[in-house]
C-alpha cells in the first residue's frame, strides 16, 4: 500500500509518498534504516567468539547483522501489510509480556504449550525480556517500522521453538532450533551458525553420536512447519502441547534423542559437550 502524504521527523511513521505503509500509517521500512552490509569475515569473527561463550547472544545477532537474507523484506511485506498482519500487530502488538506473563499462563489447562513453556523457561532460568535486553545492548537504534516489529517477533519466538520441537538448550539443541529456523526461514546467518556449530561438536567430541542427521531432521521439520512468526501465539499456547505438534508437522526429534543416547552411553554429558570436557579434551 502506498500513500501520498509526508511526516515531521520525530513523529508517528504516517503515510510517505513512494514509501509502503500499514493502513496506520506505519512504514514498511523507516528510510533512516541502514541498508545491511553482508560480510561473511565479519560472521565467522562473531561465530568464533560465541564458540568461546555460547551464552553470550550478542555475537549471534551481529553474525545476523552480517548475513542479511535477500528474502527477509519479502516476507516482512507478505505478513505486515496483510490483514492477518495487521490483526496480529493489533492483538499482539509485543509479545515479551505475553510470554513472561506466566502467571496468567499458568491458568491454562494442563498439558498446553503454554504449561510446557513456563516450566522451560523457569526450569532454566531464562525470560522473554532477558532475551530482548540482550539484544539491546547491541545499541542499535529504534525505528519502530513494520520491519522491526516483524524482526522482534522473531526474536521473541526463539525459546518458544525449543519447547515445540522438544530441541534441549544443550549445544546440539540450539543448533537444531537454528537449523528448525532455517527451514522456516532461510538465512545465511542460521545455516551457518547451525552447521559451523554442528562441525565443531564433531571436530571437539569423539563420538559416533549421528550429529548431522539430527541437524538435518531439524531443517526438514522447520521446512514442513507453518511459520510460527505468522501464528495468533496466545492461541498457540493456549493448545495441547501434543495437539499442536500434530497439527504444526514437528515430529520427535528421534536422531537428537539418539545422540544423546550415544553420548551417555559414551560417558558423556550431552549438556557439557563444549565445557570441561572440551577443555580437558584439549589439554590432553
Amino acid at each position: 500500500m502506498t500513500f501520498q502524504q509526508t511526516i515531521e521527523p520525530g513523529h508517528r511513521p504516517g503515510p510517505v509518498p513512494g514509501l509502503e505503509c500499514a493502513r496506520d500509517g506505519t512504514l514498511l521500512r523507516d528510510p533512516a534504516r541502514p541498508v545491511p552490509k553482508y560480510s561473511l569475515p565479519r560472521a565467522m569473527h562473531h561465530f568464533r567468539e560465541l564458540l568461546k561463550d555460547k551464552e553470550d547472544t550478542s555475537h549471534v545477532f551481529r553474525i545476523f547483522e552480517s548475513l542479511p537474507s535477500k528474502k527477509f523484506m519479502p516476507r516482512v511485506r507478505s505478513l505486515t501489510l496483510s490483514e492477518h498482519g495487521e490483526r496480529l500487530r493489533r492483538e499482539e502488538p509485543s509479545l515479551v509480556p505475553i510470554l513472561d506473563g506466566h502467571e496468567s499462563l499458568r491458568q491454562l489447562p494442563k498439558g498446553s504449550v503454554a504449561q510446557a513453556y513456563c516450566d522451560f523457561m523457569e526450569r532454566e532460568g531464562l525470560s522473554a525480556a532477558g532475551l530482548a535486553a540482550e539484544a539491546e545492548k547491541l545499541g542499535n537504534p529504534s525505528y519502530g517500522d513494520l520491519t522491526e516489529w516483524f524482526a522482534l517477533r522473531s526474536r521473541d519466538t526463539h525459546d518458544l521453538m525449543h519447547v515445540l520441537t522438544g530441541y534441549g538448550r544443550d549445544a546440539l539443541g540450539e543448533q537444531c532450533v537454528l537449523l528448525f529456523t532455517y527451514g522456516q526461514s532461510p538465512s545465511h546467518g542460521h545455516l551457518l551458525i547451525g552447521y559451523a556449530g554442528a562441525v565443531n561438536i564433531r571436530k571437539t567430541v569423539n563420538s559416533r553420536a549421528p550429529v548431522f542427521k539430527a541437524c538435518r531432521q531439524a531443517q526438514r521439520t522447520g521446512r514442513s512447519c507453518p511459520p510460527l512468526v505468522e501464528m495468533p501465539i496466545r492461541e498457540l499456547l493456549a493448545m495441547d502441547l501434543q495437539d499442536a505438534r500434530q497439527r504444526l508437522n514437528i515430529p520427535q526429534p528421534t536422531w537428537y534423542q539418539e545422540c544423546h543416547r550415544i553420548w551417555r552411553a559414551e560417558g558423556i554429558d550431552p549438556y557439557d559437550l563444549l565445557g570441561k570436557q572440551a577443555m580437558a579434551a584439549q589439554a590432553a
